[in-house]
């Protein structure tokens, strides 16, 4: 049980330093075209689609399971409210680390939900492990070309995303080991993940996966909602 938990939080974690290298190989190895800017939009639109399935049909379901209304609200506007200030913050201090951060946001999270769902629930943390890496291989993919335009060298951006790879597995065991016994609170945390997540989903990544004229990248957000729904269906 232990081994899978350990395998499955690898793989969702793995993806945060593969998205580096695929925005390495688009920046360095690929010339610029509006190809070029179209594939990177609808990588990130596609993101989008599988952050919304992964509230829909996990998050928020699991949560309600277990929470009262006054404690879904309570938890939902707390990491909505929460998200906000930290976003208002980081784009006021700007910083090479701001977009960095915005991505540990929501992956340490939903990382911790994870391992404590594992122990209940391994069909349901299966799928949101799932999640979790498809969502951070876009998100990975932008922080990482953002902190190589603001003056990190290739080599130490790889190097901070390999190492990040691995909050993955530690947060799943630190959800696991603490919070496995704790339904209620593991509820609380799915939910106001869910609250900071969506406001970060409206608030920064929906707006910059946008291209004017181009209708590919709205598609690529519905292909990934319709990725989510599949998975929910066969586990």
């Amino acid at each position: 049980m232990l081994f899978k938990l350990i395998l499955f939080s690898g793989f969702a974690g793995a993806t945060v330093f593969i998205g580096g290298l695929l925005a390495n190989l688009f920046d360095h190895h690929i010339k610029e075209s509006p190809v070029k800017y179209e594939v990177i939009h609808t990588l990130m639109s596609f993101g989008a689609g599988i952050i919304l399935s992964a509230l829909a049909l996990v998050l928020v379901p699991k949560g309600m399971e277990e929470l009262s209304v006054w404690g879904v609200m309570g938890s939902f506007l707390l990491g909505a409210v929460l998200f906000m200030a930290i976003d208002r913050h980081l784009a006021k201090s700007g910083g090479q680390q701001s977009t960095l951060l915005a991505m540990m946001m929501d992956f340490v999270p939903e990382s911790i939900a994870l391992g404590a769902v594992f122990a209940i629930e391994p069909k349901t943390a299966t799928l949101l492990a799932v999640f979790i890496g498809l969502q951070n291989l876009p998100e990975s993919f932008n922080s990482f070309r953002d902190l190589v335009q603001s003056g990190f060298s290739v080599k130490k951006t790889l190097a901070i995303f390999f190492g990040l790879s691995f909050f993955g597995i530690l947060s799943a065991l630190i959800g696991h080991f603490l919070l496995s016994q704790h339904p209620n609170l593991t509820a609380h945390l799915m939910i106001f993940a869910s609250g900071g997540i969506l406001y970060l989903l409206i608030q920064d990544i929906i707006p910059e996966s946008k291209l004017d004229n181009n209708h590919l990248t709205s598609l690529g957000a519905s292909l990934g909602f319709l990725v989510g729904v599949v998975g929910e269906m066969l586990i």
